[in-house]
């Protein structure tokens, strides 16, 4: 694909690598202003979370208690909105606190709580406190940390979009049954793919070490080893706690509000898997962001596939960067993904000075047309561009 940017093998990675060290010395260190930034975000994904709670078990008791001076339409719509700001908490609490954290963005921050360190963060029992999720927070932080951010866009890349579904575009299906399975599947894809496939990744860490293959295959069945290590650390503790114990919780008030319960819960649930699908997935893929066949060889390579291979959305306050769970800031985070979220706000004029110095492409467009184009590499009618063999 021809452009009129620099070509991948011009680029004088050992100049890049200089200028991109550089935003270190800029920026300086990590203050307790930084801290204080973070402890808002967590704060509004937890004022999401429990007033949606409060609102869905508003709609459900009135409901049940007969109170006909609201209709109910307004007491759906009521229940409704406590699903929408429950997917909200659920999105903010993985993408503005936890992503960040476990990067370890703030453990140099002077005094910083041990919880909100990297060890200490959604340890031991502190997951049910911190991030109760889908997700092993271990398992994750294997999976993206490492295995994701310093193999981007490479077969080894276990988010590689592309590669992940070549069998629905080898499917001999008509195209718009296509567009439905990707549909059905942002709104389960934390369960669907991000539990199993976390798992299958630090299993293969521990087959590696080992010396054995490593294992392409997800092991659902709770039969096998992996299957009950699935089910019991990562599928049950959250699926009991959100979808049995909340929901029983209205049983006082009649079987009726507790199936109420529990529809406005699995629909906020179905929120929070579209809403991060929406944020996350379109970060590195469409037919525009670059995939590579090697490793990187030194650090001004990684930098530079870190800038071909990334795309940002649109940027702007803290409650629009929220909204996006600071993945609107996708190249900044891959150039530095130790940083706190506050320096991807400074750091982002300086990033993309520098890219027009070395006339590379500084992708950041809307989300809402990232995701039609990586919906369209999904099904197959596009494909990434490839670089060989460098």
């Amino acid at each position: 694909m021809a452009h009129q940017y620099t070509h991948y093998e011009d680029v004088n990675q050992e100049e890049l690598e200089h200028d991109i060290d550089e935003i270190k010395k800029t920026i300086g260190a990590r203050t307790e202003e930084d801290f204080q930034h973070l402890l808002k975000l967590e704060l509004w994904g937890r004022s999401a979370t429990l007033s949606g709670f409060g609102l869905i078990a508003t709609s459900v008791i009135l409901d049940a208690l007969g109170t006909y001076e609201l209709s109910g339409i307004l007491l759906w719509l009521i229940g409704f909105l406590g699903a929408v700001l429950m997917g909200v908490g659920n999105v903010g609490r993985w993408a503005n606190v936890t992503h960040p954290i476990l990067h370890g963005a703030y453990d140099k921050v002077p005094n910083i709580p041990y919880r909100y360190t990297k060890k200490g963060y959604a340890s031991g029992n502190r997951r049910w406190i911190d991030w109760l999720d889908w997700i092993k927070p271990d398992a994750w932080a294997f999976e993206h940390n490492i295995m994701h951010h310093y193999h981007l866009g490479e077969d080894d890349d276990p988010d590689n979009v592309e590669k992940n579904l070549l069998w629905l575009h080898k499917a001999k299906i008509p195209m718009f049954l296509k567009y439905i399975v990707i549909y059905i599947f942002a709104g389960i894809w934390k369960l669907a793919y991000y539990a199993p496939n976390t798992l299958r990744i630090l299993e293969n860490k521990e087959r590696l070490r080992r010396k054995e293959e490593p294992t392409l295959k997800y092991e659902i069945s709770p039969f096998t080893k992996n299957g009950k290590e699935l089910w019991i650390n990562y599928i049950l503790p959250y699926g009991i706690f959100m979808f049995v114990f909340l929901p029983i919780l209205f049983l006082p008030f009649g079987v009726g509000a507790t199936l109420g319960a529990l529809g406005f819960l699995l629909l906020g649930e179905i929120i929070a898997n579209a809403w991060s699908f929406l944020v996350i997935v379109p970060n590195h893929s469409a037919e525009d962001i670059y995939q590579f066949s090697t490793p990187h060889k030194n650090q001004g390579e990684y930098y530079l596939r870190q800038i071909m291979g990334s795309v940002n959305y649109n940027t702007g306050t803290d409650l629009i960067d929220f909204a996006h769970g600071f993945l609107n800031y996708q190249i900044e985070h891959h150039l530095f993904p130790d940083m706190p979220h506050s320096f991807y706000q400074k750091m982002q004029p300086i990033v993309k000075e520098i890219c027009k110095k070395h006339n590379l492409e500084y992708r950041q467009e809307s989300v809402f047309k990232r995701i039609v184009m990586t919906i369209d590499l999904m099904v197959g009618k596009t494909k990434v561009l490839r670089i060989d063999g460098i």
